[in-house]
């Protein structure tokens, strides 16, 4: 049985909660529909152009680039990265905030999407109240505030996942939104979800880190590399999260492709001394 742990008091009133979580149910569940109405070529053009921008901007700019830094890059390729994640909302400052406070309370109390809450708070919870206040976000990402265009896109969040949509909508109506674009936000969300709540309840665990962090090969599949969580949790400030060959992680492929592009610099790998300490002896 889940072990249900006290929470933060919400910071949002119910009515917001309830109208994010209405609008999270009908964004996922447009292209479901579209799924079985039927869908056209163009459709599918279009998500294959922007679903790689989506998982790219979520797993490559909010969590390693913009929440622990694991590469440098230009100013101006920042915001790209930014832009990106805003197709599907997501917002570089509060992301990167919210997430530095998961690292920081890992599994207790104050863990902003920890499975002992239960699988709700975990999955979905977590996206309508995280229980952390725009200025406690804002404070834990004080590298990100000093930049104005990252200010703006935090407090206008919504408004590149809604220019999106519209000129979607003008190319493919209603379906080409539903598939080229929700569609794709609808597994990039799902994706981080079941990192979260799987890879700190099932899985092996190579490192004795101070949670129940865990590597799991078949969301590592499902999720592009993010899976290796508990080594991610070992070592957050590196670019790799598969540390092994056979560990595939294709978001760390993605960073290496920029860094042959001069798109990005410093790339941080995992040492010969992080690989080796806390490891936890095998069995038998």
């Amino acid at each position: 049985m889940t072990r249900v742990i006290a929470s933060r008091p919400p910071t949002l009133s119910v009515l917001a909660q309830t109208q994010t979580a209405i609008l999270l149910f009908a964004l996922q569940v447009t292209p479901v529909v579209y799924l079985f109405k039927g869908t056209n070529p163009t459709d599918w053009i279009l998500f294959a152009v922007i679903y790689p921008l989506q998982f790219i901007g979520v797993g490559v700019g909010l969590h390693r680039y913009f929440a622990h830094r694991s590469f440098k890059t230009s100013r101006w390729f920042q915001f790209v990265l930014a832009l990106m994640a805003a197709s599907v909302f997501g917002d570089a400052v509060r992301f990167a905030g919210k997430h530095r406070l998961h690292h920081r309370y890992v599994d207790s109390t104050n863990d902003t999407h920890t499975p002992l809450k239960g699988f709700w708070s975990c999955w979905y919870g977590s996206l309508l109240d995280n229980g952390y206040t725009d200025a406690e976000l804002c404070a834990a990402a004080p590298d990100l505030t000093r930049y104005p265009e990252l200010m703006w896109l935090h407090r206008h969040s919504r408004v590149p996942g809604l220019v999106l949509f519209a000129i979607v909508f003008l190319i493919g109506g209603v379906s080409g939104v539903a598939i080229g674009v929700l569609l794709g936000l609808t597994l990039v969300l799902n994706q981080s979800s079941m990192v979260n709540y799987f890879c700190h309840k099932y899985g092996r665990r190579r490192f004795d880190t101070r949670d129940r962090s865990t590597n799991n090969a078949l969301i590592a599949a499902l999720s592009f590399g993010e899976g290796w969580h508990n080594n991610h949790h070992h070592y957050p400030a590196t670019a790799r999260a598969g540390f092994c060959w056979w560990e595939i992680d294709m978001y760390y492929w993605v960073i290496w492709l920029f860094e042959k592009l001069g798109l990005a610099w410093d790339v941080r790998q995992p040492t010969q001394e992080m690989l080796d300490k806390a490891l936890i002896p095998k069995s038998g």
